[in-house]
């Protein structure tokens, strides 16, 4: 089976906790990886902030990286979804 290499990750922010920053669910028996409520409520506060006030640099930063890991995430979840649609494709 042939797959395209997953892009590749700069950076993680910062404030990424090493263990409990991602969990997985099952969906009609296919693993999902999800951040965790820990890492969304740091997403959800940063927004908030935003939305109130200018986010410094670093916030900013740590904002897009977290984006960017949720693409990467979506990412590794439709290649897992489209894998267990069709396992016998070559």
């Amino acid at each position: 089976m042939t797959t395209n290499s997953p892009i590749k990750l700069e950076y993680l922010p910062n404030s990424l906790p090493l263990e409990g920053a991602v969990r997985i669910e099952l969906v009609e028996g296919v693993p999902i990886f999800r951040a965790s409520s820990l890492v969304e409520r740091r997403i959800e506060t940063l927004l908030a902030k935003q939305k109130e006030f200018n986010l410094t640099s670093e916030e900013l930063r740590e904002l897009d990286e977290y984006e960017e890991l949720d693409d990467y995430l979506g990412l590794v979840n439709r290649i897992i979804r489209n894998i267990s649609l069709n396992p016998n494709k070559k």
